[in-house]
């Protein structure tokens, strides 16, 4: 995958200090994570159903403030067989209280990818988090009018009419939530892709459904000469390794979230393959191993 430098007119450079994408290739794919910043979130929210001092605890044990953390989004730029696949859009520019995340339209210029050369988007699920960026005008409109969007179908039905009565979000954030997925069906309708269950959206890149999270949450698979690394989106969370059975008050179903979350992370930990999820710490590449009472995330060493 080719990334470059590149500047303004003015000769304003638009790569970071510390550029926020990491490379890294699975067989013959090439996979770039891109941050697409952080966000706060109140840190009960990570947690519903943890007691207050375990919570309290962990969060010492991860050095993590005990109020408000940074939520970390995290998308992906896939190149397989010709196509340029992007793995959700983050958070979008519509926001203002979030200055720090939406950055996506900035990060895709400063690596050299052009909107343009995307012939395809898979989306994990309809939360804002994941569609905002595809709402932004300086992206938009630069997208092919052939853009297809791979999207579950359970999902799209979802929000048609959602169901938030167990979740447990700040008051402000259904409707925020609810309008925003409107907004995004309404806008790319004609350009959705939706499939059942599993779905190859380009050689070796697989949607596979996993509900939970959402009704038609999914997962991206990408497997090439051996190698495989999973796309989790939101079946996994920081907190989700040592405490898997802890709800996340964004899960729509929390108890069938935690079973998606168990069976994925034995399933990553046996085969060995590679992990990365939207609000993992970035470039959050790791691999999953099993302890006495849960998982632990491993790091992976970048060898790109």
């Amino acid at each position: 995958m080719s990334v470059v430098d590149i500047s303004h007119p003015d000769g304003r450079q638009l790569d970071e200090l510390v550029p926020s994408r990491y490379a890294l290739r699975v067989g013959d794919i090439d996979v770039l994570v891109i941050s697409d910043g952080v966000l706060p979130i109140t840190a009960v929210t990570v947690a519903t159903n943890a007691a207050p001092a375990d919570l309290s605890a962990w969060l010492k044990d991860m050095y993590l403030p005990p109020e408000v953390l940074d939520w970390p989004l995290n998308v992906a730029v896939v190149r397989s067989g010709g196509q340029t696949v992007l793995i959700d859009s983050g958070l979008g520019t519509e926001f203002p209280d979030f200055p720090r995340a939406g950055q996506l339209a900035m990060r895709l210029q400063a690596a050299g990818i052009s909107p343009s050369s995307v012939t395809d988007v898979v989306l994990t699920h309809l939360h804002m988090d994941h569609i905002g960026g595809l709402l932004v005008d300086g992206l938009r409109n630069q997208l092919r009018p052939d853009l297809r969007v791979h999207l579950a179908s359970a999902e799209a039905e979802f929000w048609e009419a959602p169901d938030f009565s167990r979740t447990v979000m700040p008051s402000p954030i259904p409707d925020v939530l609810r309008r925003t997925a409107t907004q995004f069906l309404d806008v790319y309708r004609g350009q959705l892709r939706t499939f059942e269950t599993e779905y190859e959206v380009a050689p070796g890149v697989t949607m596979v459904r996993t509900g939970g999270h959402t009704p038609g949450h999914s997962i991206v698979r990408i497997e090439s000469r051996g190698e495989a690394l999973t796309f989790a989106g939101d079946a996994v969370f920081q907190p989700g390794f040592d405490n898997p059975e802890w709800q996340n008050g964004f899960e729509h179903d929390p108890e069938e979230s935690a079973r998606v979350r168990i069976r994925l992370l034995t399933e990553l930990a046996a085969s060995g393959e590679q992990l990365v999820a939207t609000h993992l710490p970035f470039p959050s590449v790791c691999h999953v191993a099993v302890t006495s009472d849960g998982f632990r995330m491993v790091p992976a060493v970048w060898d790109y």
